[in-house]
């Protein structure tokens, strides 16, 4: 199994500025984790802070706000992650959801989703 990296574009919440960044791309995960070096240059602004486990066990806490995510012309206002140094940057589902997307099995590259699923 390999990994799927995507280059997406980060837009602040007023879509004023904008930052390119290389993100791993992991469906297990729910945020989008982004350095919070990167949110804070785009004006990201602080919504709250909410507890997240590792896989290992470690309980972190961490801030979360509000950015647009921008990928194959399409847009979408999601929660990210202000990742520390030790953190990795990841696109999670909510964002690939979000954007309509979803993980080519055969090529692991990202690509529109044919449908949602609807319940």
């Amino acid at each position: 199994m390999g990994h799927t990296v995507a280059r997406i574009t980060l837009h602040s919440p007023d879509l004023s500025r904008s930052e390119q960044v290389e993100l791993l791309v992991d469906t297990g995960l729910t945020y989008t984790w982004v350095s919070d070096a990167a949110l804070r240059r785009l004006n990201v602004e602080v919504k709250s802070v909410r507890k997240f486990r590792t896989i290992d066990g470690r309980l972190l806490e961490r801030s979360i706000g509000e950015v647009v995510i921008e990928y194959m012309n399409e847009k979408a206002t999601r929660m990210a992650v202000f990742a520390e140094k030790s953190d990795t940057e990841v696109l999670g589902v909510d964002a690939l959801e979000g954007l309509g997307l979803e993980v080519d099995p055969i090529t692991k590259q990202l690509r529109k989703a044919e449908s949602l699923l609807a319940l």
